[in-house]
């Protein structure tokens, strides 16, 4: 194992609509370029009847990618956002294969929603740049399948495996339990950001994201039976402490402490 204790590892992937790829296979005859085959997909997806607008995971790429490491005693050892501070998609995909691989039998990848969109992109982005990720692509039981036993999608656990669409997400699991949930940056503000340069706060949204995911994950052992809700709430304590420690190393930290709140159930 990683450090010797590491046993999840906490994931999310922050992407943006790849022009270049979606002027290529949808408009390479009505001379656009790149942003305004953007701006000409999304208005056709909202003509078709979605709301957001949002691109397929398909004609994305990855500009973020954050991994809290959580101990077998549910603590943080570290959180690291790949490739940081140039956030190259390539070496962002290299990064992460190669760590999932590296410790791919001691480990669990947890997620919210990374079933649904995170795994497959950087399955596309593998397929992309030739990155290997044998055991991922030929276990059975890989973080790929539902019941896999290499990754456990929150999303999935707590929807009923979408027998239920629950809306609120991760913002609202986060909220019931007190902690920040989205602050001033929301995912559909990354593209923008990053047309802007804003990559360290994309990075930094994503860190955020990453530690709701954790403390979510924690609120599901509790639920499952793994821990007790006394041991959870300590878990929650030393997290805070952790992260109070370290806030100077990785700065998406203080806003993370100014907005925390403490678990206060209702009614």
């Amino acid at each position: 194992m990683i450090a010797g204790t590491v046993k999840y590892l906490v994931f999310d992937v922050e992407s943006v609509p790849d022009g270049r790829l979606i002027n290529h296979v949808k408009y390479n005859d009505r001379g656009v370029d790149d942003a305004q085959a953007i701006d000409l997909y999304r208005e056709e997806i909202i003509a078709s009847g979605s709301s957001s607008g949002f691109i397929p995971v398909t004609f994305q790429y990855p500009v973020a990618l954050v991994i809290a490491k959580v101990r077998d005693d549910y603590s943080l050892d570290d959180v690291v956002s790949l490739d940081e501070p140039a956030f190259r998609s390539g070496e962002i995909t290299r990064l992460f294969w190669k760590g999932v691989e590296k410790n791919y039998a001691a480990v669990t990848l947890v997620s919210f929603n990374g079933r649904g969109f995170d795994i497959p992109l950087m399955e596309l982005m593998a397929f992309r740049y030739g990155v290997r990720a044998t055991h991922h692509f030929r276990d059975n039981y890989s973080t790929r399948h539902r019941y896999g036993a290499r990754h456990l999608d929150l999303h999935d656990w707590l929807s009923n495996y979408n027998a239920v669409r629950l809306n609120g997400g991760l913002d609202l699991l986060a909220k019931v339990i007190g902690k920040p949930g989205k602050m001033d940056t929301r995912g559909d503000q990354v593209y923008e950001l990053y047309r802007q340069g804003e990559l360290r706060r994309i990075s930094d949204y994503c860190i955020h994201d990453v530690l709701d995911t954790y403390f979510v994950f924690l609120r599901t052992r509790v639920m499952n039976g793994e821990l007790s809700l006394e041991r959870e709430q300590e878990a929650v304590r030393t997290a805070k402490g952790w992260i109070e420690k370290n806030r100077e190393r990785i700065p998406a930290f203080q806003e993370y402490l100014k907005n925390w709140g403490d678990w206060d159930p209702w009614p």
